[in-house]
């Protein structure tokens, strides 16, 4: 039998499947931090590319979970944060494979301020590895979009996070919004984490002061309208199709329905006005109507 661990523990959740150079930089920024995690809890989706010595070599108490099915980033996180539960964790941090914090205090940083302010979830601003002044990810603020980190402000941006990069959960509301739909397999799973966490009425939101580092991200946002309106279209096949058959799903639940027609209108927009391509359109649309009927097979 297992020893639960200490009061106020801080468990690690990443996901890795084939990136092992990345998974190696990621643990050692981590397992370096001035408050380090109790734990670290490594999800293994490739295990034809095992990445176990990597995990035995950071120098953090952990456990390697090997799935012989690749679960997807949603289940994977699933999986990870019903272990780090089951250890007895207070708090799950979660991070990608392909990111890691920016520096040494990124959690301790996190700790602080979701104490300081009973936040059930803190993220850190998600900035591109390669570029920290700006974001990852393009951020819409009514129909502005914000593309660096100096535009969000200096402290904390309530009610908005990414929450697979370096976000950090309360146990307690894990009981409340649950873990990541295994359904989705990947693309809009941390969408659907936020919806949940916006109907549960818990305080939560990124912190402006810890940033993680992450691949750019914003070449599959295109602008249309000189930019007040964007278009997510990813570069292939495989993403499309999650990326647009999940995004249905989301938009036909509650919280996110008003949304809808706005994004019949958008995509239109993109695909037959800027893109011009009709064909692309209608497969969206298929799509799109998989995902409201909850038809999740997978590519």
């Amino acid at each position: 039998m297992s020893t639960p661990l200490a009061a106020g523990a801080v468990v690690a959740v990443v996901v890795t499947r084939h990136r092992r150079g990345l998974l190696s930089d990621s643990l050692k920024v981590i397992a370096a931090q001035t408050r380090p995690p109790d734990h670290l809890i490594v999800v293994d989706n490739g295990p034809d590319d095992p990445a176990r010595d990597i995990v035995e070599s950071c120098p953090l108490p952990s456990t390697y979970v090997v799935s012989h099915r690749n679960l997807g980033g949603a289940g994977g996180f699933a999986l990870g944060m019903l272990q780090a539960l089951a250890l007895g964790a207070e708090w799950v941090w979660l991070a990608d494979d392909d990111g890691r914090p920016a520096d040494e205090n990124v959690l301790a940083t996190l700790l602080e301020v979701a104490e300081r302010r009973g936040l059930a979830e803190v993220s850190p601003v998600v900035t591109n590895i390669d570029q920290p002044e700006k974001l990852a990810f393009p951020l819409r603020r009514g129909l502005t979009w914000k593309r660096s980190a100096d535009q969000l402000g200096e402290d904390f941006l309530p009610g908005i996070a990414s929450l697979f990069n370096g976000a950090l959960f309360r146990a307690d509301t894990l009981d409340v919004v649950g873990v990541p739909d295994y359904r989705l397999f990947f693309r809009g799973d941390e969408v659907e984490i936020h919806r949940r966490l916006v109907r549960s009425g818990l305080a939560f939101g990124t912190c402006l002061r810890a940033a993680y580092l992450h691949p750019d991200g914003s070449d599959e946002f295109k602008p249309m309208l000189g930019g007040k309106l964007h278009a997510q279209d990813p570069e292939n096949e495989v993403k499309r199709y999650y990326t647009y058959r999940n995004r249905g799903y989301l938009l036909s639940q509650p919280g996110m329905r008003k949304l809808g027609a706005l994004e019949v209108f958008r995509f239109g927009l993109y695909f037959l006005g800027t893109k011009r391509d009709p064909k692309a359109f209608l497969e969206w649309l298929k799509l799109v109507r998989k995902g409201r009927r909850e038809r999740f097979f997978r590519h």
